[in-house]
């Protein structure tokens, strides 16, 4: 049996299988502070790929896609000229050591999970919140 290496900050991403970091990525978002901040966070949970999670750090939206450079192996197509985002990126603590999902203080990965949350968050919410763009508009007589 091949003896398997200690996992170290040096071995992670040779160890790592599923290239977790480059199957999606963040884009740091405002605080949501108001019901048009909702809505619009609901749009946008409303596509495929698309989530919302709160951490530590704050607000984020996460699209889920794979690197168009992983390869088959894991291993990154354009390691040499990768961009700086990968070049930043820290395996101190890294998908390989934990489940994302645990560090996040709120996670809404579909619509009705945010739309959920919107209700209980405002108790005002109204069924004319519950679709984004549906909302009613008042004629001028």
């Amino acid at each position: 049996m091949p003896k398997k290496l200690p996992i170290t900050s040096e071995s992670k991403c040779s160890q790592c299988k599923t290239s977790s970091c480059c199957t999606y990525i963040t884009q740091a978002i405002r605080k949501p502070r108001d019901q048009q901040d909702y809505l619009n966070l609901l749009w946008q949970v409303s596509h495929e790929h698309v989530s919302v999670f709160k951490d530590g750090d704050g607000w984020y939206l996460m699209i889920d896609g794979r690197c168009a450079h992983l390869q088959d192996d894991g291993r990154c197509g354009i390691y040499e000229s990768r961009p700086d985002a990968c070049r930043e990126h820290s395996d101190e603590s890294c998908e390989f050591d934990r489940v994302l999902s645990d560090d996040f203080k709120l996670f809404f990965p579909t619509y009705e999970s945010l739309l959920a949350h919107c209700r209980k968050k405002f108790k005002d919410w109204g069924a004319e919140q519950a679709e984004p763009g549906m909302r009613s508009k008042k004629r001028k007589s």
